[in-house]
């Protein structure tokens, strides 16, 4: 089956460009012209990708993509905006972008990035194929990670994850007590070139704090170790 991409933007030739291009790509193309449009075909219509355009009418890139994660709609999102502003990149990766690209961009581009989320959000057969072994469930201490699935929990709650937090959250674990660079991270998690832009690690790190973390100023389990990067280890008390 093709793979369906949402593309929301407000211009008509860029979606009529996006949309020729990705057909080309084999991909089937839904669209829509504004941030209310955009969201009801992304609750209802179950696309694989949403392509979403920051600044849009009567609802903005960064409130669809926050309503979406608060209804635990967890699409990839490659957010696109001809702002090339670090705080805005910040935000929109805060509030659940998987990915952010900057117009002008060129078809190509797009249809690559496309390709990679998928890549990296697709199950193959059922299993995930971790370090040449096949894995079931992976954990530290209460944190249990099921890559089959792209599901984490910790003590037994479900955690709500973005697929880049997801994907963050499995290299560290499988990488236990490992100092791993920043850019040891966007090379693993982020497949292409993200050089200077530790930043994203960085607030990838601090979501997945929130989300489990009991104190996140004194985390128990993912470590900042200064200077160097981060590694996740086994808490000293549960």
């Amino acid at each position: 089956m093709k793979k369906k991409v949402l593309v929301v933007d407000d211009e008509q030739s860029i979606v009529t460009l996006l949309q020729y291009n990705l057909e080309q790509a084999g991909f089937e193309v839904i669209t829509a012209m504004d941030g209310e449009e955009g969201k009801r075909r992304a609750e209802t219509e179950s696309p694989d990708i949403i392509v979403l355009d920051l600044m849009l009418p009567k609802l903005d890139g960064m409130e669809v993509c926050m309503q979406l994660r608060q209804k635990s709609i967890m699409t990839p999102i490659l957010m696109v905006t001809a702002k090339d502003d670090e705080l805005d990149k910040i935000l929109g990766l805060e509030l659940g972008a998987d990915d952010y690209m900057v117009k002008p961009f060129s078809p190509r581009e797009v249809i690559a990035r496309v390709k990679a989320i998928l890549r990296r959000s697709q199950v193959r057969a059922g299993v995930i194929e971790v370090s040449g072994t096949e894995v079931g469930q992976i954990g530290v201490g209460k944190l249990k990670i099921y890559p089959e699935k792209y599901e984490a929990y910790f003590k037994d709650q479900q955690l709500e994850l973005t697929l880049k937090e997801f994907e963050l959250l499995l290299y560290l674990v499988q990488n236990k007590g490992r100092v791993l660079t920043r850019d040891q991270l966007l090379s693993a998690v982020w497949n292409y070139d993200f050089a200077g832009d530790t930043r994203i690690v960085d607030v990838h790190i601090s979501h997945l704090r929130e989300k489990f973390e009991e104190e996140t100023k004194k985390p128990a389990y993912i470590k900042t170790i200064r200077g160097l990067g981060y590694k996740i280890e086994e808490p000293k008390e549960e």
